[in-house]
């Protein structure tokens, strides 16, 4: 029996763990099941530094140049994150089991029934609250396209990505208008002939992203989550920041946008005028599906197809006040999954009956 099982030890996970005993809840359980630490970053390609990746912001009470030094930005980000976070849960005494592989979160005695197996064999814990952070990269989108089975070459998602030298001396379409298409389409256009793919327009954003600008973002997705839609992803509402590689990139030809092809032929993609592009590989870069089969016995869904939070970060599942999914819409970004952890376990703590006051000046444990 805990208090509390935090599923998942990536940014938010972390983050969660870090707050819980500081408003009062010491019985608590990480489950996590990578191998080791570090989250999603632990797969991020090798080329992927911590200088070119999207910020990683510091975990609360311990940054990651406290951890790394000062002189870390050209470690791969795959590598560094997964120090950095394993000395955090060593600082902070962080209870990960791993690998703990969560099969099923279903209701039980007031609480919630937490099933699955791990290194030991079969597994349940009963909890009085769950703090959900999952993620998305488990669960990587492959569109449907025509004709997709037919395509003689290799199709392969970003999320099996790792160098482009496999893609030496050959013809490339790239396929998604995020920041992980640009980048990877950069890097292989060193190497092969390109193109690329994009189902919207892409938008540019030359402006500083500033703290205004962020709140918004954050602000229109809390928006859709509230209302029970699916968040959305986070370029839809900022857009692409352009940088000085996206400079280069557009100076030199290689960021042309395409308009998505209607379908696939044996020999690569087929516009809507039937122009034929040849390419031997289609790099999917068309983001991910949240990491959350494993909440179906709650019923969570709701009819406009995402689920309803609210809470003061809409962190908290509508009507359980005991249920927070972080990483989840709002919360999703890195210092947003901090902010989140933080409110999760406060609002855990005030619905447990736990008395927090003046939890949050409690030192950390080192």
């Amino acid at each position: 029996m805990k208090d509390v099982v935090v599923v998942g030890a990536g940014q938010a996970g972390l983050s969660a763990a870090y707050f819980l005993p500081r408003f009062g809840i010491e019985n608590s359980i990480v489950l996590d099941h990578n191998a080791g630490p570090g989250g999603a970053w632990r797969q991020r390609w090798p080329s992927l530094t911590l200088r070119s990746a999207n910020h990683v912001h510091d975990l609360p009470g311990w940054g990651l140049q406290d951890a790394l030094g000062t002189e870390c930005d050209d470690i791969p980000a795959a590598t560094g994150v997964a120090q950095y976070f394993g000395e955090y849960e060593k600082r902070f005494g962080i209870d990960v089991h791993r690998p703990a592989h969560v099969a099923s979160v279903s209701r039980c005695d007031g609480g919630y029934l937490v099933a699955g197996h791990g290194a030991d064999g079969p597994f349940e814990y009963r909890a009085a609250a769950v703090i959900n952070c999952t993620g998305t990269w488990d669960r990587p989108f492959w569109p449907t396209v025509a004709g997709a089975p037919s395509f003689r070459g290799t199709q392969l998602h970003a999320h099996d990505y790792r160098t482009a030298e496999p893609f030496a001396g050959k013809r490339v379409a790239v396929v998604g208008a995020g920041i992980t298409a640009v980048q990877l389409l950069l890097e292989i256009a060193e190497v092969a002939e390109t193109a690329w793919f994009t189902r919207r327009e892409v938008q540019w954003d030359t402006t500083p992203f500033d703290p205004d600008k962020g709140r918004r973002a954050v602000a229109r997705v809390e928006e859709r989550v509230r209302a029970g839609l699916p968040p959305g992803s986070v370029v839809s509402v900022t857009g692409l920041p352009m940088t000085d590689a996206m400079r280069r990139g557009i100076e030199a030809g290689v960021l042309v946008r395409r308009p998505m092809f209607a379908s696939l032929s044996p020999d690569g993609p087929l516009l809507a005028d039937g122009t034929l592009v040849p390419a031997d590989v289609i790099l999917w870069c068309t983001g991910f599906r949240y990491s959350m089969d494993h909440l179906a016995p709650l019923n969570l869904r709701s009819p406009g197809g995402g689920i309803v939070m609210t809470g003061r970060l809409a962190t908290e599942v509508a009507g359980e006040p005991r249920l927070h999914l972080l990483g989840y819409g709002p919360s999703a970004s890195t210092i947003g999954a901090n902010r989140a952890g933080r409110e999760a376990a406060r609002a855990i703590a005030e619905a447990v009956g736990v008395d927090a006051s003046g939890a949050e000046g409690r030192p950390a444990r080192e």
